[in-house]
């Protein structure tokens, strides 16, 4: 038996996942908010924190930055300067950031993460989209969709890298032509890496964009945080790594006055999941490819649903189109079933799904979902 098939009551929490249908009969498989507890070493270096009595304003300490440095050389290759670092409260805000940072339009492909379509707006910056197309049942950047939608004033690429929500862990040869694409558009990319440590294949690895060429990181924003990968999202620890140093004034210069301190838990939270809990790390992406797997053969025999393989993330991207429904969210949820609505993602008729619990709850999920489609 796992650790992760120990179930933890979330209801009647402080849970905004297990919240949204209190009282109803409806299992919550929307948020991208796993069903597991956070890693042994996080939750000790916490209890450890929280003896110390006294939560003051903090900054980064060296034996954080130093783990946050380890930890990226030894995943993904990738040396960095401790001086590109630039801390944050999370990552929708470096989202946002980066679109007040960088003048002009902002480029980006859908469906993708709704904040990608929102922090545009929220900076004033008229927000360009690119469709993702689906070719042999993989989604692929489509540089015809990129090129038509460019244009004089385009100043940023919003990249989400893997891709949430259709699952992709993109390969070298896809992030080159990217990284040509924006050499030769003269565009900043912002990439949004906060998945990286969730890559189900074992075939595969994450490339920082950031790592592909002297270019590629002299106009990059590499995103990343510990919060998805070890689940303490709700502790507000993210970064940003910008290698040129007059972009990353830029960053700063946006980030005035409306950005606070990351807290002070939630720091003590990321060094010791990068320190400490390689793994528990580890078998938390064996059981999500087990339930990726079960999910993905229970889709395969069901009536008017299809999904594509998910590389990455613990969220499947459902097409229910075939079954006609005129509001798919709220068909699911009257069988029982909580999902994200594509629309918000810029697809209507799609749902995402987050398979990030117990493989009981998985299992409980899948016969709503065989109802629901039949």
């Amino acid at each position: 038996m796992s650790i992760f098939d120990t179930p933890l009551d979330r209801r009647g929490s402080d849970s905004i996942k297990w919240g949204k249908y209190a009282g109803r009969d409806i299992l919550p498989m929307w948020v991208a908010d796993m069903d597991f507890a956070a890693p042994p070493a996080v939750l000790t270096r916490l209890q450890a924190r929280i003896a110390e009595g006294v939560f003051g304003y903090g900054s980064p300490w060296p034996s954080l930055v130093e783990s946050v440095l380890t930890h990226l050389e030894n995943e993904y290759r990738w040396c960095i300067d401790a001086d590109w670092l630039v801390w944050l409260p999370g990552l929708v805000s470096g989202l946002n950031i980066a679109c007040r940072a960088v003048d002009g339009a902002v480029l980006t492909t859908t469906p993708v993460y709704p904040p990608f379509l929102s922090a545009p707006r929220f900076s004033g910056r008229p927000l360009q989209q690119a469709e993702l197309a689906c070719r042999e049942g993989r989604w692929v950047m489509d540089e015809n969709a990129l090129t038509g939608a460019l244009t004089a004033d385009t100043g940023l690429f919003l990249l989400c890298h893997p891709h949430n929500p259709v699952g992709r862990c993109w390969q070298r040869e896809e992030l080159l032509d990217l990284a040509e694409f924006a050499r030769s558009h003269d565009l900043i990319v912002c990439s949004d890496e906060i998945h990286c440590g969730l890559i189900l294949d074992t075939d595969k690895r994450h490339i920082p964009f950031a790592s592909l060429s002297e270019d590629a990181a002299a106009r990059s924003i590499t995103l990343m945080a510990p919060s998805k990968t070890f689940n303490i999202p709700g502790l507000g620890c993210a970064f940003a790594v910008i290698p040129d140093a007059s972009l990353r004034r830029r960053f700063l210069r946006a980030m005035d006055g409306i950005v606070p301190h990351v807290n002070v838990l939630g720091l003590a939270a990321c060094e010791a999941a990068y320190r400490d809990s390689t793994d528990w790390h580890r078998e938390l992406c064996a059981y999500l490819a087990g339930n990726r797997n079960r999910l993905e053969a229970a889709v395969d025999a069901l009536p008017g649903i299809k999904m594509t393989h998910v590389e990455a993330t613990y969220l499947a991207w459902l097409d229910v189109r075939e079954l006609g429904l005129p509001h798919p969210a709220q068909h699911f949820e009257a069988h029982g079933l909580g999902l994200s609505d594509g629309r918000d993602f810029g697809a209507p008729g799609w749902l995402r799904l987050n398979f990030g619990c117990t493989r009981a709850t998985l299992d409980e999920a899948l016969t709503r979902l065989s109802q629901a489609c039949r």
